[in-house]
C-alpha cells in the first residue's frame, strides 16, 4: 500500500520542494518512508522491510530518486530489515544508531547528527527506551518527524525487552518528540488498525499512555503491566537484523536469460532497449485480440499472435 500523497508536498520559503511516499507491509504492519529533494533527486529510505524489497527499488528507479541512505529507526524485532539489499543494489549507505551496536552499518548515528539528501536533511533525535538504539527522524523545517517505535499513533512501544526501559521512553517521548511544534506529522513504524499518521498536538491530548493529564508514573504503570507476547519473528529478525539485514545466505540471483526486474506495479518487466538489442533471440508473443493485433495501436514486426483466451 501507498499513501496517496502529492507528489511533491509544499516546501517552506527557500527549500527545495519534497517527495514523499509512505508505504506499508501487511505482513508484519510495518510502514517503509521514502523521502526526496525534488530539486535534485536525492532521497532516504526509511525503515524498509526486507521482502519488500522489490518493490521499495522498483518505486526508486520509477521516481528517478538517487538514494543516498537506507535508515532504520532502530534494530526490529518484527521483521527483517531490507537495508543491506537495497544498498547492494544502489550503493546507499546504511544509517542505524551507533547504539545498536550492528554489522555492515557505514553511517553510525547518533543523537543531534543530521542526515542530508539534497538540499534536505533529516535531524537525528536519539529516542530510546524501546531499544537502547531507537532514533526518530525529524525533518529540516520540523513539519515532519519518523519516530520508529518509540511513540506510535496513540500508543508507544513496548519496553519490556531488548533494553527496554520506561522511565527512559517517557522521557524520549516528552522532550525529544512531544516538544516538537504542536502541527508536526508524525510518521509511526508500525500500525494494525489503518492509522497512518498523526501530530504532536494530537498525540499530547490524546495518547492513553502519555497524553491529556498522564504523568510518567501513569505511564510507566501502564507500560510494566502490558504483558504482551514477544513478537513471533523476534529469533529470526533480531539477528538479521544485527547484520544490517544481511543474508546469511546468497539470494537466488536474477533469471539468466535476461534481466527480469518487476515495476512498482508488481509486473515483471524487461526494459525495451534490452528487448531490441536481443530481438533475434526472443520470441514476443502478443496476447491481445487479432482486432486489436490488426487495430490502429500497431503491432511488433514478427510478433506471434496468440490471444490470451486461446492461450
Amino acid at each position: 500500500m501507498v499513501s496517496t500523497a502529492p507528489l511533491a508536498l509544499a516546501a517552506a520559503a527557500g527549500q527545495s520542494p519534497l517527495l514523499f511516499r509512505q508505504m506499508f507491509d501487511a505482513d508484519t504492519g510495518t510502514y517503509t518512508y521514502l523521502l526526496a529533494d525534488v530539486a535534485n533527486g536525492q532521497g532516504v529510505l526509511v525503515d524498509p522491510v526486507f521482502e519488500q524489497h522489490p518493490r521499495d527499488l522498483s518505486l526508486i528507479q520509477e521516481l528517478g530518486i538517487t538514494l543516498v541512505a537506507s535508515l532504520d529507526t532502530h534494530a526490529h524485532a518484527d521483521h527483517i530489515t531490507g537495508s543491506w539489499l537495497i544498498h547492494e543494489a544502489t550503493g546507499c549507505a546504511i544509517g542505524l544508531a551507533a547504539a545498536a551496536r550492528a554489522e555492515n552499518v557505514n553511517l553510525s548515528l547518533q543523537h543531534s547528527d543530521q542526515v542530508a539528501f539534497g538540499n534536505r536533511n533529516l535531524e537525528v533525535r536519539a529516542t530510546p527506551g524501546h531499544t537502547d538504539g531507537c532514533l526518530t527522524y525529524v525533518l529540516d523545517d520540523q513539519s515532519m518527524a519518523f519516530t520508529g517505535d518509540a511513540l506510535l499513533v496513540r500508543g508507544c512501544g513496548r519496553c519490556d525487552f531488548q533494553q527496554g526501559n520506561a522511565h527512559t521512553l517517557y522521557r524520549s517521548i516528552t522532550e525529544q518528540i512531544l516538544s516538537l511544534p504542536d502541527h508536526c506529522l508524525l510518521y509511526p513504524g508500525h500500525d494494525y488498525t489503518g492509522r497512518t499518521v498523526s501530530s504532536v498536538a494530537e498525540e499530547r491530548a490524546f495518547n492513553a499512555r502519555l497524553g491529556g493529564q498522564a504523568n510518567e508514573r501513569d505511564f510507566v504503570g501502564f507500560t510494566q503491566n502490558m504483558k504482551l507476547p514477544h513478537p513471533h519473528r523476534i529469533a529470526q529478525a533480531l539477528p538479521a537484523n544485527l547484520r544490517s539485514g544481511k543474508p546469511r545466505e546468497q539470494q537466488d540471483a536474477a533469471p539468466a536469460w535476461g534481466p527480469v526486474q518487476r515495476s512498482f506495479a508488481g509486473l515483471p518487466e524487461l526494459a525495451p532497449s534490452w528487448v531490441a538489442e536481443h530481438r533475434n533471440e526472443l520470441t514476443l508473443l502478443d496476447v491481445r485480440s487479432s482486432d486489436e493485433f490488426d487495430g490502429p495501436d500497431g503491432r511488433l514486426p514478427e510478433s506471434l499472435l496468440i490471444p490470451l483466451p486461446e492461450l
